[in-house]
């Protein structure tokens, strides 16, 4: 037999925002991710536990977590995923001022939201973002341009 404790996956962010917008609605999820990446101060704590998964326990510790926290920027990390997977174009400017998030993990995800998303007012900020200092943030910003461009944004 074996002593190992078990390791208890969490379903992906997909499974999990997809499961979310059947529960409460595809609308209340997007304006919730809407607000948390816009930087909104009141913590929807079942929304961010949803984004977030397991690695949102930190975010939801009233000691450790909150807007004040040097990691709260996580949060808009996690609510610009949730737009890769619950997505309304009324999303769109938000995720376009996302693009010049100070935290380049959070411009990322704005350009690959942009990019899944064919987010057309975005392209003159994804084409700057192809000289960003984070090649990651970069890389995702040229994948933007070739979607935009492509269909013609």
């Amino acid at each position: 037999m074996n002593d190992r404790p078990r390791t208890v996956y969490a379903p992906p962010p997909r499974t999990r925002i997809l499961a979310e917008c059947e529960r409460r609605g595809r609308g209340a999820v997007v304006d919730g991710c809407i607000a948390l990446l816009a930087g909104a101060d009141d913590r929807d704590a079942s929304l961010i536990a949803v984004l977030g998964g397991p690695a949102a326990s930190w975010a939801l510790d009233p000691e450790e977590g909150g807007p004040h926290s040097s990691r709260w920027y996580w949060v808009r990390v996690w609510a610009a995923r949730g737009l890769l997977w619950a997505w309304d174009d009324r999303a769109a400017s938000t995720v376009v001022r996302a693009l010049a998030d100070p935290q380049w993990r959070v411009r990322e995800m704005a350009a690959k939201v942009v990019a899944r998303h064919v987010v057309g007012e975005a392209l003159t900020a994804v084409t700057v973002l192809r000289t960003d200092p984070i090649p990651r943030v970069r890389a995702a910003a040229h994948r933007a341009v070739v979607a935009l461009t492509a269909a013609g944004a």
